[in-house]
Formats: C-alpha cells, structure tokens, sequence
C-alpha cells in the first residue's frame, strides 16, 4: 500500500550534518534504502521536513523506513495510509453509504 511518510528534522542534528557536509550523502543514503515515488522537502510546524511516498506491503517494514531517521537525525517520522482516486473507487463508498448512512 501507498503511504505517506513524514519526517521532522530537529534544527541542531540538521545543522550539523549541513555543517560537516555531511546531509547530501546521509539523505541520499536513506532514500536509496528506502527507495520512494517521490520525495517533497517542505516546512512543517515551524521545522526543516521531508515528505516521501513510499510502497509498504507489510507493518514490518514500517520501521526500516522510520529508523534511518531516528537514528542519523534524531528525526520524527510519521506514517498515513495514501489513496489514489482509482484507489477511492475501490472503496464501495456506495455500499458503505447505504449500510451506514
């Protein structure tokens, strides 16, 4: 399944991996393990963050993908199911609608 997965650098382990030149080679490092659709660097809640969408087809692999970043930034992640619209008409909200509605 297609999930979303966020993650909030704190400023110091940041700044310091940007200092020593070290941030291109640690970011690239993670996304080639953690091979992503797609990578977006964003601002969230005030803080440098990175937003990735990546395929997981087990909970297990859930921390593979988080612990890179814990462990080289200091890093907070989180994950959200994601949905295509194709993905949504699969969802029989019709069916849904009339058992629940």
């Amino acid at each position: 399944m297609r999930m979303l997965q966020q993650v909030y650098f704190p400023n110091k382990e940041f700044n310091d991996a940007v200092r020593d030149g070290t941030v291109g080679e640690k970011l690239n490092r993670i996304f080639s393990e953690a091979n992503p659709e797609a990578v977006y660097f964003v601002e969230q809640e005030g803080c440098r963050s990175v937003v990735l969408v990546v395929q997981v087809e087990n909970s297990w692999e859930i921390p593979s993908l988080a612990e890179p970043w814990f462990l080289i930034f200091n890093a907070r992640t989180e994950f959200r199911i994601a949905m295509t619209p194709d993905d949504l008409s699969l969802a029989g909200l019709d069916e849904l609608a009339g058992r629940w509605g």
